[in-house]
């Protein structure tokens, strides 16, 4: 019997081709965290979980001596050594080092938000299909990849901007540039009140309900072929970045690199997005961000 052309059984087949590709994206970027993220450091040491994470950052000079233990440092003079300086010094930024820092905070994205858009990128792939089946459409295959690129891309430009703001925090000592982590209790309040305000904000409600309903906005904004599918994943990926960022800065209260804040805030994400009391279980971390907030003012 014949099962048709090579292209239509690739067709018949393209939600287990697409469930696929974003699986091994999501496996891979995941991979790359944990190994270090490009930057040298080990991910596993940086993860932690701590109430307070400004009270946990590591004694530089502690860790110095720990560090070298064939060097007797008892009998040197450091009276005129700046050690908080040294622990405060922050990494310098060249032409060299953003790349890595962007491709860091890019994949860290990817592997955070790639399992809430998975049910829209299918969505998207499905409705091409039936599009195609109608005859509206003449594309054979559906551009299910430009899609996720014009998705990722929007990601990428977060991700220049949250390195850029990491580089001014770590300046100023804001956070630690060994833990990657705040250092200082108000940092830390301020972005847990702020992220907790947002949670329960009208615009973040807005974002959430596009997320939340991908057969309606993909109804409302479809446009054909591969410059279409670029628009609307660019599009989508405004909406997520418009619902999550306040929820990814977090990540420079618990640490960049932490795996275990890296974790929790995508199931969040996952949860907000995809569960049917989603937007309670939002609104209910936002009153739990805000006395967390309040909280670490007092400690």
């Amino acid at each position: 019997m014949d099962g048709g052309s090579p292209l239509e059984r690739l067709l018949r087949r393209d939600r287990v081709i697409t469930i696929a590709g974003v699986v091994a994206l999501c496996l891979l970027a995941w991979l790359y965290i944990v190994a270090g993220a490009g930057l040298g450091m080990n991910a596993w040491q940086m993860s932690r979980l701590a109430l307070f994470p400004h009270l946990q950052t590591p004694n530089m000079t502690s860790d110095m001596t720990s560090d070298m233990p064939g060097m007797d440092m008892s009998g040197m003079d450091m009276s005129g050594m700046d050690m908080s300086a040294m622990a405060a010094e922050p990494r310098v930024l060249g032409a060299a080092n953003w790349a890595p820092m962007i491709a860091m905070w890019w994949v860290m994205m990817i592997a955070m938000m790639s399992p809430s858009a998975a049910p829209t990128i299918l969505l998207y792939a499905r409705v091409h299909r039936h599009a195609l089946a109608q005859g509206q459409i003449q594309d054979k295959l559906a551009p299910t990849g430009v899609f996720m690129a014009g998705y990722l891309l929007v990601w990428l430009g977060f991700s220049v901007a949250a390195t850029a703001l990491h580089w001014l925090l770590e300046r100023e000592a804001f956070v630690s540039a060994t833990m990657m982590s705040s250092q200082s209790r108000w940092l830390s309040a301020i972005v847990l009140i702020g992220a907790g305000l947002y949670q329960l904000s009208p615009f973040k409600n807005a974002c959430l309900s596009h997320c939340r309903a991908p057969t309606a906005f993909l109804a409302r904004h479809w446009r054909p072929h591969a410059a279409g599918a670029l628009r609307l994943g660019a599009l989508h990926g405004a909406f997520c970045v418009g619902c999550c960022w306040m929820l990814m800065a977090l990540l420079f209260v618990g640490g960049v690199m932490n795996l275990v804040w890296v974790a929790g805030l995508a199931i969040l994400v996952l949860v907000e997005k995809l569960f049917p009391a989603g937007q309670w279980v939002g609104r209910a971390a936002g009153i739990a961000l805000i006395a967390w907030g309040g909280a670490t003012l007092l400690v």
